[in-house]
């Protein structure tokens, strides 16, 4: 809430010095409470240009700081917000809040409830307003499309696809949370050669009643066996060729088993969309941009953008040192960069969108480094419009990548499974007097949150290796943890019988571990812009555990329902805000809360 305005402090003073040219400083929070609410390496930046030392540098800004330039005819005046200001080594400047700036926070929280931290513009705070003066959402008018989780059919889902669609969910969720007009798109993979081994397998050696039964398992075990088949008689690939060819011809069989294949598939994604809680407002697969990739190839060529080599088609990147991107074999057939550009400029001639996010592991970024800048040179997109939102793979116990090829990966639905099956256990040494109704929703909310946030608590960039304990782990950095926490916090508000309005006294929060909690409060809606700006849902997750963290430790030393009478109404308002932003962090990452557990 408050960063922008320290940072806009931070800015005229060291114009005040002289240094009309800002360095590219860094507003941040420090490590630990007790080092201030915001931290700066301003004065480490500016050394380098002023060429003096950074200790000095920093005193220099913490003299104006303390009496920055305004446009008042008062002339200079102190920061209505800023209560102290420390330089520490090597050249850090601290910054702490008034207490009576963080308590006003309070009333704001319990006020917005569901819609606090999604960042309105504060004309206080902010310079974004508009012309009346009235706050708007940072989002407002911006359109921004999410291409994410993208199974293929005829395939059934497992735990390399959890990835991109837990995370491409939480971005989702922070997007439209700060007010864009989001818009998620999943590109399914319904084209391709890989249909061919399907269709080949399907009329060679498919039992038509297991497919009835389980079509996703038997699909499953029709392209494994097939590439095991294949192993030992490589003219089974001449065959599915021969298959992918009269399919993507139009062959009446092969598009009717084609449909089929897409209609259960589909069928079989919701299912498990259902349990992830995940929905997805578009499902416009590969086929869709088929009919458009005829255009594509003839726009390339009448831009001087594409020519021939070998017989093939391609656009020449070398000049921006990237590897030529084909569009079209020396066969005639497409590939899956000619439908990447065909997608790109559908999204932007249907939703004009600010950004197109593509949520999709580290592996593709060759592939969407190509395509990106194709996409430029042919005037679809500007400059860093599209963007590849990178992550780590979901690795064996071995170590290696999960090969669906080879059957050696763990099913969505039997990781889902297991997840609430052990929830279940811990649910009945807890609690064993709940009713069977209760103990399922709770083992089911429980278990799928623990596989989120395992996922969305790390940094995306690393890989995950799969291990069930660490997957399922109910203790400490958690799920079940916050999910604890909060349902902690409303068994005491229930005890306490709060109304829904509580009448409070702000300034009664003064002891150090309410202004703990006060202080990190008010930068909700700071962390949830920064996991927007960066695509990192991990920002949140940590926030939340802190927040936690903090919120225990301040019940089990601090008396609420004990209290005296003012007092005690003034920490139930406190552990309610709490509630609420432990609740809305959860939800934008797509993990549920219980009002009991």
């Amino acid at each position: 809430m408050y960063k922008k305005e320290i940072y806009n402090l931070i800015e005229k003073a060291l114009k005040d010095l002289g240094i009309e040219e800002v360095p590219n400083f860094t507003v941040s929070y420090p490590p630990n409470e007790k080092m201030g609410d915001y931290t700066t390496n301003a004065a480490m930046i500016a050394a380098k240009i002023w060429k003096k030392a950074p200790m000095e540098i920093a005193d220099a800004i913490k003299s104006k700081v303390k009496s920055p330039r305004t446009t008042s005819l008062r002339g200079r005046q102190k920061s209505k917000v800023v209560e102290k200001i420390e330089v520490a080594p090597p050249g850090f400047i601290n910054f702490y809040l008034k207490p009576e700036v963080v308590q006003k926070n309070l009333a704001t929280i319990l006020k917005q409830k569901d819609k606090f931290g999604s960042t309105w513009f504060d004309k206080t705070h902010h310079k974004s307003l508009t012309a009346s003066g009235k706050a708007i959402k940072i989002g407002k008018g911006k359109t921004i499309v999410i291409d994410y989780s993208a199974p293929n059919i005829a395939k059934m889902m497992h735990v390399g696809h959890l990835r991109s669609t837990i995370i491409g969910q939480a971005i989702y969720n922070i997007y439209k949370f700060l007010g864009y007009k989001t818009i998620g798109d999943n590109h399914i993979g319904d084209w391709g050669t890989h249909f061919g081994k399907l269709i080949y397998a399907y009329k060679n050696f498919a039992n038509k009643k297991d497919l009835k039964k389980n079509f996703a398992k038997e699909m499953n075990r029709l392209y494994v066996d097939f590439n095991v088949r294949a192993k030992e008689d490589e003219k089974l690939n001449d065959y599915a060729r021969v298959e992918t060819k009269k399919f993507q011809e139009g062959d009446k069989e092969n598009i009717k088993i084609w449909k089929y294949f897409a209609r259960e598939s589909i069928k079989e994604f919701n299912r498990i969309y259902k349990m992830l809680g995940v929905k997805i407002d578009y499902a416009l697969g590969e086929s869709f941009y088929q009919k458009m990739l005829g255009e594509i190839i003839s726009s390339a060529f009448k831009k001087g953008v594409a020519s021939r080599s070998q017989g093939a088609i391609i656009i020449p990147l070398e000049k921006y040192n990237i590897p030529p991107l084909m569009i079209q074999k020396s066969d005639g057939a497409t590939l899956y960069g000619t439908t990447d550009l065909a997608t790109i400029k559908y999204r932007m001639k249907k939703w004009n969108p600010k950004k197109i996010l593509y949520i999709v592991a580290n592996e593709q970024a060759g592939h969407f480094t190509q395509v990106f800048k194709s996409a430029e040179i042919l005037g679809f997109i500007a400059p860093k419009q599209a963007i590849h939102v990178k992550f780590g793979m979901v690795l064996g116990p071995d170590g290696k990548k999960f090969s669906t090829r080879e059957g050696k990966v763990i099913l969505l639905k039997d990781l889902f499974g297991e997840a609430i099956s052990r929830a279940r256990k811990i649910v009945q040494e807890k609690n064993p007097k709940l009713s069977d109704a209760e103990k399922r929703k709770i083992s089911k909310v429980v278990g799928i949150g623990a596989i989120k946030y395992n996922d969305l608590s790390q940094n995306r960039f690393t890989d995950i290796t799969f291990n069930w304990d660490k997957m399922l782990d109910f203790r400490g950095n958690s799920a079940p943890y916050l999910q604890y926490t909060y349902a902690r916090i409303k068994s005491i508000l229930r005890r306490a019988k709060v109304s829904a309005a509580i009448k409070f006294k702000q300034e009664l929060l003064n002891d150090e571990k309410e202004l703990v909690i006060l202080r990190q409060l008010i930068l909700f809606d700071e962390v949830v812009e920064r996991a927007g700006e960066e695509f990192m849902p991990n920002i949140i997750a940590e926030y939340l555990y802190k927040l936690a963290n903090n919120f225990n430790l301040f019940y089990e030393l601090v008396p609420v329902l004990k209290a005296e009478k003012d007092l005690r109404q003034a920490r139930l308002a406190l552990i309610s805000a709490v509630a609420i932003t432990l609740k809305n962090g959860l939800k934008l990452l797509g993990i549920e809360t219980l009002e009991r557990m």
